[in-house]
């Protein structure tokens, strides 16, 4: 085992939050023309205000996208020097609540789970929450799962 698997196991049941990030309409249509996604409720603030939503909201996978960001800001960088971290999936994700353009969205992490897969390559399960400013049901959960080249 490596000096940095026992950090990770140090750090299981502990909760890190990150600051918040205001997600505004430019954010969402640049991510609409990245992902060729311009369904009218991320796009078309007028059209929008008919929908269930009263307004334009980010993409879910928006939401999701910005995990690594707010992981980061939340805990710091802990990948050490020369190694690598990469997404591996999630599991049980869901979306349970929209994020209305205009609005703050913060991280919240736990680690769940260190597992040392092979020599040099550390698993990491991560309960991620992604909060909405003023809001009591979250944008969305799911356990993320993320690897480290050593």
């Amino acid at each position: 085992m490596t000096q940095f698997f026992d950090d990770l196991q140090a750090r299981l049941d502990k909760e890190d939050v990150s600051d918040w990030v205001f997600v505004s309409q430019e954010m969402i249509d640049q991510f609409a023309g990245a992902t060729k996604d311009h369904q009218y409720i991320h796009v078309d603030p007028e059209r929008a205000k008919q929908s269930p939503f009263g307004g334009t909201i980010a993409h879910g996978f928006l939401t999701l996208s910005l995990l690594p960001y707010l992981c980061a800001d939340a805990r710091g960088d802990i990948v050490p020097d020369g190694a690598t971290e990469i997404n591996y999936g999630s599991n049980k994700l869901r979306f349970l609540s929209p994020v209305r353009s205009g609005k703050h969205v913060r991280g919240r992490f736990k680690s769940l789970e260190v597992v040392e897969k092979r020599p040099g390559q550390i698993q990491l399960t991560t309960e991620a929450t992604v909060e909405i400013e003023g809001e009591d049901k979250p944008a969305l959960i799911c356990e993320w799962i993320t690897q480290f080249k050593l």
